[in-house]
């Protein structure tokens, strides 16, 4: 890993979420008053989602039309930050990161039903064309959970473009692939039968840079795997070299396969079968100009695609924005950027920095003012 710590086997605590941190937000004051029963004040909550079911939705669209709430876009909210200018009461923005194919099949009908809006951010390198739209809960489609399993789990850029034509969905970026890589040049451990990385945005990407992505799933039975932080962390890229995972997947498909791992010293046969070190660690250069090229190359891919120049805004992956991409960010053509911070108030509001702008978890909405308001502690 970065930082003089190569053989670290976590990500460092800012970049990490749970309980413990959970606590800490508590206790510094993160969370917006009105959580606690105030007003909003100047505060323009912006509420961070990404794929959730339509039956846990629909509440909380229902709160926000019931209680006269209107929504706004990126470009809104930029010119509250940088400008001061209001754009009304009663204002709030929902943002969906991913663009996951939910979007279209559950949220975009749900936010048309209670005349709503919403901003998502979209990874292109993720996405796909496809010959026809996906049928919607407008259709009669019921999604009956909020976890997408289909082998094509985000919109397609047909769906994208419709939304966004629609004027229900405002557009933006999310980086050009969303990438996980390696920081650590020691293993802190094997994919196995039980490896459960989550959604696939989780995966770490294998491939180098100029080459299509190419990510790490579970399948890769015996492959070492190191410590994982985002692209756009201050982490330096481990770059693996491919014969080691290859070397090692043989390995285990040889030995029994998945039964391999029942195997009482299974880890010590695959640490003799790939001793030593694995690859090398990018070079500042390198890495500066990986991560503009997830900036630039995001913007150029989304604004083409859309044939917009609307592209004027970004989230960053888990929230994680380390030095060099702080710098980047104010190279591009990028007007304000979504980010999580320790110690930074979730919300939104004039002169803060359009670089560091806070989100709040979409489980909140319902703590907005209004009649049925909920409170903190019962949202957790």
């Amino acid at each position: 890993m970065l930082t003089g710590r190569p053989h670290a086997k976590r990500p460092p605590f800012s970049e990490r979420g749970g309980r413990l941190r959970g606590l800490i937000d508590l206790a510094t004051g993160r969370y917006p008053a009105f959580l606690f029963g105030a007003s909003l004040g100047r505060l323009l909550p912006v509420f961070h989602l990404h794929e959730e079911a339509p039956d846990w939705l629909e509440p909380r669209f229902r709160h926000l039309a019931e209680n006269g709430y209107q929504t706004v876009g990126a470009d809104q909210l930029a010119a509250y930050v940088k400008n001061g200018v209001s754009p009304g009461p009663r204002r709030v923005a929902l943002t969906f990161d991913d663009a996951r194919a939910s979007l279209w099949t559950a949220a975009a009908p749900l936010l048309r039903k209670y005349g709503l809006t919403a901003i998502t951010f979209a990874i292109p390198a993720r996405l796909l064309d496809a010959e026809q739209l996906r049928p919607t809960m407008d259709d009669g489609v019921r999604q009956p959970n909020a976890v997408d399993q289909s082998d094509n789990p985000f919109v397609t850029w047909q769906e994208l473009r419709a939304l966004r034509a629609s004027g229900t969905i405002d557009v933006q970026a999310h980086t050009l692939t969303h990438a996980a890589i390696f920081c650590s040049d020691r293993p802190v451990g094997f994919v196995t039968p039980d490896f459960h990385p989550g959604h696939l945005l989780n995966w770490p990407l294998l491939t180098p840079p100029d080459v299509p992505p190419r990510f790490l799933g579970p399948g890769a039975l015996g492959a070492p795997l190191y410590v994982r932080r985002s692209r756009m962390s201050d982490g330096r890229r481990f770059m693996v070299e491919p014969s080691i995972a290859e070397k090692a997947q043989t390995y285990v498909a040889e030995h029994g396969g998945t039964e391999f791992f029942a195997r009482p010293h299974w880890q010590a046969e695959l640490q003799q079968v790939i001793p030593g070190r694995h690859g090398a660690f990018e070079t500042a250069d390198q890495q500066r100009r990986a991560i503009e090229d997830e900036l630039d190359r995001c913007h150029t891919e989304l604004s083409a695609r859309l044939g917009s120049d609307a592209v004027r805004h970004l989230a960053l992956p888990w929230g994680i924005a380390g030095t060099v991409t702080q710098a980047a960010l104010k190279r591009s053509r990028y007007e304000t950027a979504y980010r999580e911070e320790m110690f930074g108030r979730q919300g939104v509001r004039p002169g803060d920095d359009p670089y560091r702008l806070m989100r709040l978890n979409g489980k909140f909405i319902e703590c907005l003012p209004g009649r049925g308001r909920q409170y903190f502690f019962s949202r957790l």
